[in-house]
């Protein structure tokens, strides 16, 4: 039924009056004349579609109280936050949790039974109290919204138990209209969170998912901790996101982002509530451009220019993906959405489920087969998502993910989904993709032989093709329609009626063979400059040159000026100041004050003829956190300790202790360890070596050293000698 005009005019006034807008989004309009006519109401909107307003309006406008249920402190302090700043009356929302003490409650329920107070929030844990259970029965309320209401279903990402007692307790205080909302739910979810609230008969207000502002994005997990600070560095003063999985990497890599002068903070639930709370306000307050965080951050923030929303580890499931990534972009900007991805952090989140009920680690699973099927596709990541929340996409390239502005060479699988339609027709709806994959790899399984499936005629015909594109062909079929998947069951799959005329008349289909992401990284890998290879050939023969003359000069062997790879480092970094030299690898302060000068000269007028743009946002700076060991054993060997002492007491073996005298030593640390050596080795011995590498020695490597003296001496006495050496001559 239509609404009367009048309502509708109303309720923009009030719009205007309250919140200053001319206009509502989306379905807003439709949603709050539902509610103002006391119908339950249900809604899917994605982040930054403007939910929060869907109650919040009408609060002002009805009569009593909303009770609006959410599950995060930080969301509330927010929200109501918010909230007054459209009115003089600082009364006209509160909220009532775990971090208010006695008087600030009873000051709460002050204001609300004089009437001043329209929005109550609550968390479901403080809701299930007596006290205030007994409270609301006092008070008129003009209805319930429940916020991030995927919270109710254990398909959901974010399940929260006491969120399935809110029913009941609505009951017990008292009936009034309900709304319900959420940015992210499958159409399994939806029907769990109606079921669960009993409110079947809803009228359900659904939202397109699609973020055209969003460009999605995977690269492969090769050294994301560099990868993330040049990013940064490109894109300076923009606000930004970090998740990842673990505080503790949550605070390795806000103290990395720190260390290399970009303002971060960590966010996280060990945290105290008071820090929390204040690296919130500063990153909503923009004292600080990121926030690293796990997923405990974020839900509900209302800060709206968030320019990119970085992934450090893959979600546990493409709800929590969605949710995550919404919170770049929300007004309308740009929003970069970017995830790194290698098939051993799935293996990871797999071992986490262990140990959980059975029913609860299949449904992990199963979310974690559709991430991982997600982040693995060379399908259009827009279509993908679309498809997982029940939405279709037409469009054949989104022009706003990797995979479409980098597609992979398509290969016409028309035939190969005939054939997959055929197997699955034959093998029935028993079974889930991974099934299907192995029998047209040949994969022999228990499974397989107890059915007999290794004798169908398609079992092993597509081996040379391999999994990832039979996966990439079966999921071809679901985007299209052809097969569906039950969650019901576990993700089994079954050919429906739309398959099976499409095996009597096939249309071309064209796929690309899924991602592998572990094979990316190990091409990265070899393709990043080692032992020779560096950035700028030419720079590193001037250094190279250089290098001998200053060695002539000062009557020592080349590499105990600088070693290959320092030099090799300078040619990708061009350091032109003292500060910076200091941070090329195997160059400490000692080193680059006593031999710098010349190669800062060179690298500066190198850089300055050629018009370089230096990469300054590749040199990262590490965090120090072997800084401790370091200083342990500077300050152990200067009180001459057995070099056994200071390895035991620093949990180390002699070898490890070896190489952490070496890598203080490369940087220009002088050390004294005669005292040492002395008790360690004939005074013969120590000349012997000692000699070869100030007269003989080509390089410092100890490969060439061990040929050269033969079997007399020991890798562990030709080590201490050349630490000797290089602190004697070099240092």
């Amino acid at each position: 039924m239509a609404q009367p005009l009048t309502d509708r005019v109303l309720l923009h006034e009030k719009l205007k009056e309250y919140f200053g807008f001319d206009s509502f989004k989306g379905n807003q309009e439709e949603v709050i004349l539902n509610l103002l006519s006391g119908r339950d109401t249900f809604v899917l909107m994605p982040t930054g579609g403007g939910k929060s307003l869907c109650y919040q309006l009408p609060a002002l406008m009805m009569e009593g109280v909303a009770i609006v249920i959410s599950p995060l402190i930080a969301l509330m302090k927010n929200q109501v936050d918010a909230m007054r700043t459209f009115s003089d009356n600082s009364g006209i929302a509160h909220f009532i949790n775990s971090s208010l003490g006695r008087n600030a409650i009873q000051q709460v329920r002050d204001d609300v039974l004089a009437g001043k107070t329209k929005l109550l929030y609550f968390a479901p844990e403080s809701l299930t109290k007596e006290d205030n259970i007994a409270f609301l029965r006092k008070i008129k309320i003009s209805f319930y919204a429940i916020d991030e209401a995927h919270c109710i279903s254990e398909w959901g990402h974010d399940f929260r138990p006491e969120y399935r007692r809110i029913r009941p307790i609505i009951n017990d205080i008292g009936q009034a209209p309900l709304i319900t909302l959420t940015a992210t739910a499958t159409p399994k979810v939806q029907l769990d969170i109606q079921k669960n609230l009993g409110m079947s008969d809803a009228a359900v207000f659904k939202s397109s998912f699609n973020r055209p502002n969003l460009f999605y994005e995977l690269r492969p997990k090769n050294e994301p901790d560099r990868d993330i600070i040049r990013y940064i560095k490109q894109n300076e003063g923009k606000s930004g996101i970090i998740y990842c999985l673990s505080r503790k990497k949550v605070e390795e890599l806000a103290e990395l982002l720190v260390a290399n002068n970009i303002k971060a903070l960590p966010y996280h639930a060990g945290m105290d509530a008071q820090t929390r709370a204040d690296n919130q306000d500063a990153f909503l307050m923009e004292k600080v451009d990121v926030i690293v965080a796990t997923i405990a951050f974020g839900m509900g923030i209302d800060k709206p220019d968030v320019r990119f929303v970085i992934h450090y580890d893959i979600p546990k499931s493409l709800e929590g993906y969605y949710q995550e990534t919404g919170r770049a972009g929300r007004d309308g900007g740009e929003g970069h959405c970017l995830t790194y991805y290698s098939y051993k952090d799935i293996q990871k989140l797999e071992k986490f489920m262990q140990g959980k009920p059975v029913a609860e680690q299949e449904i992990g699973k199963l979310l974690l087969l559709e991430t991982e099927s997600y982040a693995e596709s060379s399908m259009c990541r827009r279509k993908t998502l679309l498809h997982y929340f029940g939405e279709s996409y037409t469009a054949q390239n989104c022009g706003a993910c990797d995979n479409c502005c980098n597609p992979r060479p398509q290969i016409d699988a028309t035939q190969d989904l005939v054939k997959v339609l055929q197997a699955l027709k034959s093998i029935g709806d028993k079974f889930k993709i991974d099934h299907l994959v192995s029998i047209f790899i040949g994969k022999t399984s228990a499974q397989i032989k107890s059915y007999g499936h290794n004798k169908l005629e398609w079992f092993g015909s597509g081996k040379s093709k391999g999994d990832k594109y039979w996966s990439a062909v079966i999921r071809q079929g679901l985007i299209m329609g052809l097969i569906d998947k039950n969650i019901e069951n576990y993700g089994l799959i079954s050919i429906n009626q739309r398959g099976e005329a499409f095996i009597a008349k096939p249309t071309s289909v064209f796929v690309s063979k899924d991602r592998d992401y572990d094979e990316e990284e190990r091409e990265m890998e070899a393709s990043m400059p080692k032992g020779g290879g560096v950035a700028d050939e030419q720079l590193f023969a001037m250094l190279k040159d250089l290098r001998k003359k200053v060695a002539q000069k000062e009557g020592l062997p080349p590499f105990v000026i600088f070693q290959d790879p320092s030099l090799q480092d300078m040619a990708i970094q061009y350091p032109i100041s003292i500060e910076e030299m200091q941070n090329i690898s195997g160059v400490g302060i000692g080193k680059a004050k006593k031999f710098g000068d010349e190669f800062i000269k060179l690298i500066k007028a190198y850089v300055e003829e050629n018009e370089i743009i230096r990469p300054q946002d590749m040199v990262v700076k590490s965090v120090a956190n072997k800084a401790g060991n370091k200083i342990f054993i500077i300050q152990s060997i200067d009180r001459q300790m057995d070099f056994e002492d200071i390895a035991r007491a620093k949990d180390l073996t002699f070898d490890e202790l070896l190489t952490e005298i070496e890598t203080i030593v490369n940087s220009g640390t002088k050390l004294n360890i005669q005292y040492y050596l002395s008790g360690y080795m004939d005074e013969d011995k120590i000349e012997d070596i000692y000699l070869y590498f100030k007269e003989d020695a080509e390089s410092d490597s100890l490969k060439e050293a061990i040929e050269e003296l033969g079997g007399d001496y020991t890798e562990e006495e030709i080590r201490l000698v050349r630490i000797k050496f290089l602190c004697e001559v070099g240092n």
